[in-house]
C-alpha cells in the first residue's frame, strides 16, 4: 500500500513553524487542510509523492460536491500547493502536481452557503416571530417549520428526502435517522437532540392534531391539512423564516445541505464521514467511496457539527 509516511507531513509542519514562522491558529488549519487531502489521496492508495495533477483535481472536486464554500475550497487548495511544493524542493517529490492548477476566483460571487451566525438566526426565526406576531389558529404550526428547519441543518438531507421521511424511520435513542435518497439508496445520518427535540415537540403539539383522522402513510411532516408535505411548501417556509431572519442571500433547501457540509467539514470533520453522511456513494471520476463503521459517523458528527 503506497501511502503517505509520517515523516512528509511531520516536516512539512516543521517548516511551516521554523521556517515560515506561522501562527498556531494558521498552523491548525493547515493540519486540518492536510490531514483531509491525505486522508483522500490514502483511500486511493497514492502517497503524496506520486500524486498526480488528476488526484489534486479530483479532491477539488470531491469538495464542490460536498458543497464546501468557494472560499473554503481555494483555501484547501492554497494548503496543498504549499505541501507539493515543499515536498518538490526537498526532492521528497519528482514533481509538484499542482503546478498548473490555478486558485479559483472567489470574489465575484456569494457563496451558496450559509454562516453559522446566518443558520442560528434562521433556526431562531420561527419561536421569535410567533412571539412577535402569535398565530391566529389553535395549532402551532411555528413547531412544524421549527422542527423542518433543525432536521435539515441537523442531517444535510435534501428536500426530496425530508418529504419522504417517514416517523418510523427516526431512531431516537440512538440519535440516528434512515434517509431513502436517490434511486431509493438507504443511508443512516446522526441526527442531534436539538433536531430530535423539536420533532418531538412537533409531535406532541402538532403532528397529532393534524393527523386526526386522516391517511398520512406514517410521514412525519405533514400539511396544515394532515397531507404530506410538497417540496414547494419546503422551500416557501424557508424563502419566509430567511426573509424573518434578515438576511438577503438567496437561501433555498441545498443550501442547508451545503451549510451543513461546510461547517462539519471546516470544523476538521473526516471527509468520508461526510461523504456517507450526505449519501455521495460516487462524487468523483475515481472511487474514493469506502463504506466506514456508523459509530465513527455518528462521533464525527456529534464532534463537529454545531448542533450535533
Amino acid at each position: 500500500m503506497n501511502t503517505s509516511t509520517p515523516s512528509e507531513i511531520s516536516k512539512f509542519f516543521r517548516f511551516l513553524q521554523l521556517e515560515k514562522s506561522l501562527a498556531e491558529n494558521s498552523i491548525e488549519a493547515y493540519r486540518r487542510d492536510i490531514s483531509r487531502y491525505t486522508a483522500f489521496l490514502e483511500s486511493q492508495r497514492i502517497a503524496p509523492s506520486s500524486a498526480r495533477d488528476e488526484h489534486v483535481a479530483a479532491f477539488l472536486h470531491t469538495l464542490r460536491e460536498l458543497g464546501l464554500a468557494p472560499r473554503s475550497i481555494a483555501r484547501n487548495l492554497s494548503a496543498v500547493k504549499s505541501f507539493h511544493k515543499f515536498l518538490f524542493g526537498e526532492k521528497i517529490a519528482v514533481a509538484d502536481p499542482t503546478e498548473n492548477i490555478e486558485l479559483p476566483k472567489t470574489g465575484k460571487y456569494l457563496p451558496d452557503v450559509l454562516s453559522f451566525e446566518e443558520i442560528n438566526a434562521i433556526l431562531s426565526a420561527p419561536e421569535r416571530l410567533q412571539k412577535q406576531i402569535g398565530w391566529r389558529t389553535k395549532i402551532q404550526i411555528w413547531l412544524r417549520d421549527n422542527a423542518i428547519l433543525e432536521t435539515l441543518y441537523a442531517t444535510g438531507m435534501r428536500v426530496s428526502e425530508l418529504v419522504d421521511l417517514k416517523q418510523s424511520s427516526l431512531y431516537a435513542e440512538e440519535q440516528l435517522v434512515r434517509v431513502f435518497g436517490k434511486g431509493s439508496k438507504e443511508r443512516i445520518v446522526p441526527i442531534g437532540i436539538p433536531a430530535l427535540n423539536a420533532i418531538d415537540c412537533y409531535r406532541r403539539e402538532v403532528r397529532s392534531v393534524l393527523a386526526q383522522n386522516k391517511s398520512t402513510n406514517d410521514a412525519l411532516f405533514l400539511s396544515a391539512r394532515g397531507k404530506p408535505l410538497t417540496r414547494m411548501t419546503v422551500w416557501n417556509i424557508i424563502t419566509e423564516y430567511t426573509k424573518a431572519a434578515g438576511i438577503k442571500k438567496n437561501v433555498h433547501p441545498h443550501t442547508f445541505r451545503h451549510s451543513f457540509a461546510t461547517h462539519l467539514l471546516e470544523g476538521g470533520a473526516d471527509l468520508r464521514a461526510v461523504q456517507e453522511m450526505l449519501g455521495h456513494a460516487d462524487i468523483s471520476t475515481t472511487q474514493i467511496y469506502t463504506h466506514i463503521d456508523r459509530e465513527f459517523v455518528k462521533a464525527e458528527h456529534k464532534r463537529y457539527h454545531p448542533r450535533g
